[in-house]
């Protein structure tokens, strides 16, 4: 296990090296080496920085699908908002087992009540917070 050992493994390390080197590419462009998966045979460069031409269209048509869904998307949110409460505040997260509630009244993780404005007990109307009368039917809150 002498000295030998050490000029046997460095032999054996640049034989590795030999037998890898032929399976990959080297790119005239950035200089990175990459392996035949990542190469563009007909540019003699690597697929980063020449890419295949029938990949990218079909990226781009998936962009432009991706877009337009996108848009239409957004014009039936839009459609929709008419009929959607903007003014009530909603509880986000459950104060007691902090699941995402989505604004419901009850968190469906726990069951617990969330914040809801207080009602009148005559009119059902929302009491503003720390209010002393309803300012809809005027009855004493509490």
């Amino acid at each position: 296990a002498g000295a030998g050992w050490g000029q046997a493994r460095d032999e054996a390390f640049q034989r590795a090296l030999t037998e890898v080197q032929r399976h990959f590419h080297r790119c005239a462009r950035c200089t990175d080496a990459v392996c035949g998966r990542c190469w563009n045979v007909e540019a003699g460069m690597c697929l980063r920085c020449v890419p295949d031409t029938a990949t990218e269209v079909q990226a781009a048509r998936h962009r432009g699908l991706n877009r337009e869904a996108t848009r239409r998307a957004e014009e039936a949110g839009e459609g929709r908002a008419a009929g959607y409460d903007v003014d009530t505040p909603r509880q986000l997260v459950c104060p007691s087992c902090s699941t995402e509630t989505r604004g419901g009244a009850f968190c469906h993780g726990c069951g617990h009540r969330l914040a809801q404005p207080a009602q009148c007990g005559s009119c059902q109307a929302d009491l503003p917070a720390g209010a002393g009368f309803c300012p809809g039917c005027g009855s004493r809150a509490g």
